[in-house]
């Protein structure tokens, strides 16, 4: 009976995923989505691993508001010219500053690193942050994050399809 259950709701979260995707939601509605599935699934490998109902209720619950809190970005909008030049500057003055072992260590994680630009009349929550490519030595794309909380120095977070560590600014 597990094993059937598990199935259905594994077919049922994958064909949700696959028809309605993620792209059209807010940075709040892709962690909170993200957050349920992760929740949903953790919570369904630890009933079927043995634990009781109300452990796997638990587990599913920590998961999921890991998984959710994750993702720092709150608000998106483009950039100004100052943003821009302000988040270039910041990514080229912290990534060369970085020692060989450390820009490596961020590699291997990702190629590209999220830096603090300058707030704008746009600008909500405590940060404002773009993307940077270690690769191309430039800002990726044209886009503003405004996030919730200042991310911590050497943190990944999830910037729309990019994976990026907080280097600061």
């Amino acid at each position: 009976m597990k094993y059937f259950t598990i199935q259905v709701t594994a077919v049922t979260l994958s064909a949700s995923l696959l028809f309605t995707g993620c792209s059209g939601m807010t940075p709040g509605e892709s962690a909170a989505s993200v957050g349920s599935v992760a929740g949903v699934a953790a919570g369904l490998i630890g009933s079927a691993a043995g634990l009781n109902s109300g452990q796997a209720a638990a587990l599913g619950a920590g998961v999921g508001l890991a998984a959710a809190g994750i993702t720092y970005a709150i608000a998106k909008h483009q950039a100004d010219e100052r943003q821009r030049q302000v988040a270039e500057e910041n990514a080229r003055r912290l990534y060369l500053a970085q020692s060989a072992e450390r820009k490596a260590a961020i590699r291997r994680r990702s190629r590209y690193i999220a830096v603090r630009t300058s707030r704008n009349s746009q600008s909500t929550g405590k940060a404002s942050c773009m993307v940077f490519d270690t690769e191309k030595q430039q800002v990726v794309g044209n886009t503003v994050y405004d996030c919730r909380e200042t991310p911590q120095t050497g943190s990944t977070a999830k910037f729309d399809s990019y994976n990026a560590t907080y280097v600061g600014g």
